[in-house]
């Protein structure tokens, strides 16, 4: 396969995986949220059968179609500079979260979850951190410094944060 053809794959693997992370947490929430409501076990059901379809049909193919066909890139570049160093950790981390949220997915689908919501939700700003930081160290190759990327995560840190905390003030007024 040729360079741009084995880039494609990879980027499309990574848009999927990323698109699952997102959601499945979403999907966790809800769950959560439901099964603290009595009456709710056709809703549990189906945001059940919802999150184990996302996660085995799509997040974690998408996870190994993301590693394979980028260490594949990785093989094409022969040498390992710095810049994939770094993105390498970044999605062996990436793959930790994952497998941390197999264990989230696997205790709601049993029935021994204690995580809460709003713990929850501030689990699902994870991978945007780590979708920004992969980016950044992706686009600006070997022009990327610490410093820059600190600055980059920082400030996506205390959006994030920002908006979480708008976002619980909010729901709080919503529901008095």
């Amino acid at each position: 396969m040729t360079y741009g053809i084995v880039k494609a794959l990879h980027i499309i693997g990574f848009t999927c995986w990323f698109a699952g992370l997102f959601y499945v947490v979403r999907l966790f929430i809800y769950n959560t949220e439901a099964r603290q409501e009595a009456g709710t076990e056709r809703l549990v059901a189906q945001l059940t059968l919802m999150q184990t379809r996302l996660w085995r049909g799509i997040t974690n193919p998408a996870m190994m179609f993301t590693v394979v066909f980028g260490l594949a890139l990785a093989h094409l570049y022969g040498v390992l500079t710095g810049w994939l160093i770094a993105k390498l950790i970044l999605v062996a981390l990436l793959v930790a979260y994952h497998v941390f949220l197999g264990r989230i997915h696997r205790a709601i689908l049993a029935g021994t979850s204690a995580w809460r919501a709003n713990t929850l939700r501030m689990i699902n700003e994870v991978a945007t951190l780590f979708l920004v930081a992969i980016v950044f160290v992706a686009v600006l190759k070997n022009a990327l410094t610490l410093p820059v990327i600190a600055t980059v995560l920082g400030i996506f840190g205390v959006l994030l944060v920002g908006g979480f905390l708008v976002y619980q003030r909010v729901r709080t007024r919503r529901s008095k």
